[in-house]
């Protein structure tokens, strides 16, 4: 089987200084938990019962355990162990200040598998934001209708509006162009699932452009370097 990671272009949010750089995320492949592989063994090898797979398996976890826990480094090929202690010991064993831990390092095996891995790149991953709902809090309905001077909820993913950049905020831009940005104190509610938005009553009724320019990245760990936007057509009445 060739061995191969995917991943997606993503912006480094560690660097500030350059604009440009990115790294890369894993595209991940799921879960694989021990009944997985006990199938995937099987579905492998021929003539030796799913039960015999799955004893020499616990046989084998049971076996690096005790070598473990009696103080043997124990290596394996694919990863080095070895126990250790955790902790400021005073006169006797505190299992609330002091703790046994293991230490893994990768083996021989997997580095050499390691390197014979591909990398597939993917390309730019999308922006995660994503709008699902906007609704007139009066009528509640979901016609793509806003009242000029009332409210709407916008729900959707990475919504919440935050950072320093310029052109961070929530505008409605009508046909020719023109841009009217909402002022801070129009946005009522502010999380990366909904927004409630105060919708000016000096704009013309007619057909416009939603755009929410934002910072804000998953978690709200950090902010992006480069504001991301979403836009969705909206009329006002």
């Amino acid at each position: 089987m060739e061995l191969a990671l995917k991943a997606w272009l993503v912006d480094n949010a560690v660097t500030t200084d350059d604009k440009t750089d990115q790294i890369l995320q894993l595209e991940s492949a799921g879960k694989v938990d021990i009944e997985a592989i006990y199938k995937e063994m099987f579905n492998k090898t021929t003539g030796i019962q799913p039960e015999t797979i799955m004893h020499v398996v616990q046989l084998y976890h049971r076996t690096v355990t005790d070598f473990l826990l009696t103080g043997c480094t124990v290596n394996t090929g694919l990863f080095y162990a070895s126990p250790s202690f955790q902790g400021i010991y005073k006169d006797v064993w505190d299992p609330e200040k002091n703790s046994i831990v293991v230490n893994f390092q990768t083996g021989k095996e997997l580095r050499e598998s390691i390197a014979q891995t591909k990398v597939v790149i993917l390309g730019q991953k999308a922006s995660a934001m994503q709008i699902d709902h906007i609704i007139n809090l009066k009528t509640k309905a979901e016609d793509g209708q806003a009242p000029r001077g009332g409210g709407i909820r916008v729900e959707g993913r990475e919504l919440k509006v935050v950072g320093d950049a310029e052109e961070v905020g929530v505008y409605l831009e009508n046909g020719v162009g023109l841009a009217e940005k909402l002022r801070d104190e129009a946005i009522f509610t502010n999380k990366p699932s909904e927004l409630v938005l105060l919708v000016p009553n000096d704009l013309a009724e007619g057909a416009y452009t939603l755009r929410i320019t934002t910072q804000y990245s998953s978690g709200g760990t950090h902010l992006l370097k480069t504001p991301r936007s979403i836009e969705v057509p909206i009329t006002l009445v």
